[in-house]
């Protein structure tokens, strides 16, 4: 199958899963909801989904940075503005985007600096995509704890060790950065660069100011998901669906992580099943689900139009001496 064809394919699957999800949770029932919404908390939730993906390209310009680039703080929003709008538009959830943000980096890293500088732009990319998922993850164990007695009868046990195991899950996983430079310690012990994809992580858990570096990105990505949280709890407030901040941080983990899937157009239809599945334990009706998934998704189409005006403005590269 052509890569066209696998684009389509993913496309038509994204579609289909979300009608099929729209006539699960009664497409007319979503759109009275829809027409009833408080539209002063929907514009709340599309603040707060734009000030979530301006302190993204904020944390990823400060580990391009770290990593030996220079982006500016203008270039950082408008490629990350622009990879929204791509991943809007293209089949593969965040690839597109990633893929888009990496390039223009190493652009304007050659013209500016030395090849060695240039390829961390890729690296910079996949590791601050990765500090994210990481506390994507964790802010959704410490909700799953938290919500464990609503959470419980779902999975059939007893809410008192469903909280342990997440608090404890979430513990290990938290931990799991700041034990990069020893669990690498092997693969740089000579401080010799090894290639591969291995050998890179463990020059960068071997920098200098690794846990200066690492606390940063903790704090930003907390913001992030922190803020992006606010704005599906928004979306929901929009709808008349109460339910408490760790519900939300709950629910950010499964929506978020379907949404990223590469088998849909923009999250459209995994977001809005995730939805229905995530809220289901805390009382959520169906059409409200969805209707939270499908203002989460017109936030993204909203920045996305932010982008798509961004492309064609020319990059600002401050050049630098070379060493003759």
């Amino acid at each position: 199958m052509t890569p066209p064809a696998k684009a389509l394919l993913r496309a038509l699957l994204g579609l289909a899963l979300l009608a099929a999800v729209l006539a699960l949770a009664d497409l007319a029932r979503v759109l009275a909801l829809v027409r009833q919404a408080q539209w002063g908390w929907v514009a709340a939730g599309l603040a707060a989904g734009i000030a979530s993906n301006l302190v993204s390209a904020l944390r990823w310009r400060a580990l391009a940075r770290w990593l030996g680039c220079a982006p500016g703080s203008a270039d950082a929003c408008r490629w990350y503005f622009q990879g929204i709008s791509l991943n809007a538009l293209l089949p593969g959830a965040v690839v597109g985007g990633d893929v888009y943000r990496a390039v223009q980096l190493h652009r304007a890293e050659a013209q500016r600096a030395t090849p060695p500088r240039a390829a961390a732009a890729g690296w910079s990319v996949l590791l601050d995509r990765l500090s994210g998922l990481w506390m994507l993850c964790a802010l959704g164990g410490v909700g799953a704890a938290a919500c464990a007695a609503e959470l419980a009868p779902w999975v059939r046990m007893a809410p008192a060790l469903l909280a342990a195991l997440a608090l404890a899950g979430t513990l290990l996983w938290l931990a799991l950065p700041w034990a990069l430079p020893r669990l690498l310690r092997g693969v740089h012990d000579d401080g010799a660069p090894r290639p591969g994809w291995l050998g890179t992580l463990a020059e960068a858990a071997h920098r200098p100011g690794f846990g200066a570096q690492l606390g940063w990105q903790s704090l930003a990505s907390l913001a992030v998901q922190a803020l992006s949280a606010a704005a599906l709890a928004c979306g929901g407030l929009a709808l008349g669906v109460h339910i408490g901040a760790a519900a939300w941080a709950f629910a950010i983990a499964p929506v978020f992580l379907m949404a990223a899937l590469p088998v849909s157009v923009g999250g459209w239809g995994t977001r809005e099943a995730a939805a229905v599945a995530a809220l289901a334990p805390f009382g959520v009706a169906p059409a409200s689900a969805v209707g939270v998934g499908v203002f989460y998704g017109l936030y993204g189409l909203a920045q996305a139009l932010l982008g798509s005006l961004a492309f064609g403005l020319p990059t600002r590269i401050k050049p630098k001496l070379q060493n003759l």
